[in-house]
């Protein structure tokens, strides 16, 4: 799949990234080698491969999940410029 210069500069403008001209021209080419690979590595036969969370079968030592640090609401919002039950107020953002 080739990707042209106004598939990049859409997608681009969605990550937020400023690109001109010349960046376009460069990541053309390289995006469309990065999806041909993608296409490629959807030919492999995987059926009878069980899903892996690690390439090396071992054990990961666990520890007690429990709260070491804490209990310090005041602290932590002491430099929030507005907090509603003890929770950081933030502007709602909508594009």
């Amino acid at each position: 799949m080739s990707m042209d210069k106004e598939t990049i500069r859409k997608v681009a403008g969605l990550a937020r990234i400023k690109m001109d001209d010349v960046e376009l021209e460069t990541m053309a080419p390289q995006l469309s080698k990065i999806i041909d690979w993608i296409e490629q590595l959807s030919e492999v036969n995987t059926d009878n491969v069980e899903p892996l969370a690690n390439v090396v079968n071992i054990n990961l030592a666990l520890r007690e999940d429990k709260v070491t640090d804490g209990g310090c609401t005041d602290k932590v919002l002491a430099n929030a410029p507005e907090e509603v039950q003890n929770f950081f107020v933030v502007s709602k953002i909508v594009e």
